[in-house]
Formats: C-alpha cells, structure tokens, sequence
C-alpha cells in the first residue's frame, strides 16, 4: 500500500491580490500625470512656436521666392534661389571660410578655456567665488563694446602694436584688424566665458580620486591626465567645442567690426542680402544653408557623443 505525500506550495501575490479598482486608479492617476505634463509644457512651447517655429518656417518659405532687382519679392515656388549659391564659386568660398573661421575659434576658445575651467572646478581656495565672477565678468560688458575695445588694441597705433613696436620686435604696425586675424581674436575673447562655464558644468564626472589611485600605482602625471582627466572631460569640452562653434558662424557684430568689411561670412552675406540689396529670397537661402551647416556639425557632435558613452 503506497501513502501520497502532499505538498503545500505557497502561493505568490498576484492580480487578484491588488484592492479592487487598482488599475483603475493607476490609470486615471497616469491620464492625470499627462495632463499635468502638457498644461505646464504648453505655455513653453507656445512660446517657442510663436518666437522659432513660425520665423523659421517664413525664412524657409522665403528661400522659395525670387527676389527681384528693385526690392519686389515675387511670390512663386521655385529653386532657382536656392541653388544659385550652390552653383557660384564666391558663395561656396563664403561657407568654408564661415566653417573654418567657427573651427578655429571653436578650438581656440577651447584650449585656452580648458585649463582654466579644470582649475576653478578644483580650486578649494576660499576666493574660489571670486575667481569664477572675474572669469565671467565679460558677459556683463555688451559685445559691441568689447568689439569696439578690441579695434582699439589691435589698432596700428593700438597697444598691441605700440607695445612691439617699443620692444623693437617690429618696425611696422602689424596688421591686426579688418580682417580674419582681428575678427577671430575678437571672438575668442569674447565667447570664452562661455566655454568656461559649460566645461565647469560638465566636469563633475572628474572625481579626484581616481587620479590619486593612478598615481599612487605609479602613473606619471601626463599619463593620468591622458587615461583618466581627459577623457572624462571629454563630453564637457565637445560641448563647449560646438556652442562656440554655433556662436562664432552665427556671428555678425564682431565680424563686421573688425572685419572691416573685408571678411565675408554667411552672416555678414545674410545682412547684406536683405538690407543692402533688399533681395530677402537669397538672404533666406543663405540662412538656409547656415541652418545646415548647424545640422551637420549637431549630427556629428551627437554621433560622436554617442561613441563616447557606448566606450565609456
């Protein structure tokens, strides 16, 4: 005679288990998180149609007219416009000397801002407050003033030139303004604060500690500023790489100002289109192609932040 041995299984808390009308609950408290959600969103947005999307949505539709001699938009659908400067060989000259100038004064910016930002984000100095005020106080001067300041200082009769000339390391003024050399040391002062105060942010993935453990096992200090500083702060200075980058080929004050009227930009193309020569079509296709310009560097940026942490 066999006996049967049952076994209690204990049963696991289940769907029957949750107080009546819990999903219900759930669900009307999820609808309610979405409408929360969009009433506060909605006022922002608005805004940003109103002010962004509806201007750039015109300046694209613009880029479709033809503008005529006397000033007259006429009203068509057309490329035409758009690819006239796709076509000329100056307008193409225009985009790589925009692209190279924001290069440039991206890398500039970057370089010099970059041991600077990684010393106010270490400091430990009870002025370390003071020391971050004085790195941004440009910001509170307007940038004409600044551009106006900097015409004076690399003026032929300037500081800058007065003072190598009293040196006796030149014996003319070297030529420092009305063209890209004084537009593109006009932008680095200026956009510097920036770029300080974007890696300064992005640095708290930088835990002193870990260079401490690199080298107490031995590491030289460039090697731990190679494996382990610079690569951590890798992401801070791309972006600041690409605002100064967006920053400098959107830039027309400064340009204009030191550039004389001797450099020629998208942006300072863009104004003469639509205030000179009151052909606002073409100036809407120069924006055009400045917006892509934008696009592509953003795309880039992107894939390579991407890699970044998919390495990290």
């Amino acid at each position: 005679m066999s006996a049967t041995t049952s076994i209690a299984v204990p049963r696991l808390p289940g769907a029957d288990d949750l107080p009546p009308g819990h999903g219900v609950h759930e669900h009307r408290s999820r609808r309610r998180d979405r409408r929360t959600f969009w009433a506060l969103a909605a006022p922002g947005l608005l805004g940003l149609a109103v002010t962004y999307l509806l201007p750039l949505l015109y300046m694209v539709r613009m880029a479709f007219n033809r503008g005529k001699p006397d000033g007259f938009i006429e009203q068509t659908f057309t490329l035409d416009t758009l690819i006239k400067p796709l076509t000329d060989s100056y307008y193409w000259k225009v985009t790589l000397d925009t692209f190279l100038m924001g290069l440039v004064v991206a890398a500039i910016c970057v370089v010099i801002s970059y041991p600077l930002a990684l010393f106010l984000t270490r400091s430990t100095s009870r002025y370390k407050s003071l020391l971050i005020a004085l790195a941004i106080a440009p910001l509170l001067t307007s940038a004409v003033v600044r551009t106006y300041g900097w015409m004076v200082i690399l003026g032929g009769a300037g500081l800058v030139n007065s003072t190598l000339m009293h040196l006796g390391l030149v014996t003319v003024p070297l030529r420092l303004t009305n063209n890209m050399t004084g537009v593109v040391i006009g932008l680095v002062e200026i956009f510097m604060p920036y770029a300080i105060l974007v890696m300064m942010s992005g640095f708290g993935r930088l835990d002193p500690r870990l260079e401490e453990a690199a080298a107490s096992l031995g590491a030289r200090p460039r090697a731990v500023f190679a494996r382990i500083t610079l690569p951590l702060t890798l992401p801070a200075l791309l972006s600041a790489f690409l605002l100064i980058f967006v920053l400098s080929i959107s830039s027309f004050i400064t340009t204009n100002l030191l550039g004389g009227g001797a450099v020629h930009v998208l942006a300072t193309e863009i104004y003469d289109q639509a205030t000179g020569l009151l052909n606002w079509p073409f100036a809407a296709a120069l924006s055009v192609i400045l917006l892509v310009l934008f696009g592509v560097v953003i795309a880039i940026y992107q894939t390579v932040t991407r890699r970044l942490r998919l390495d990290a």
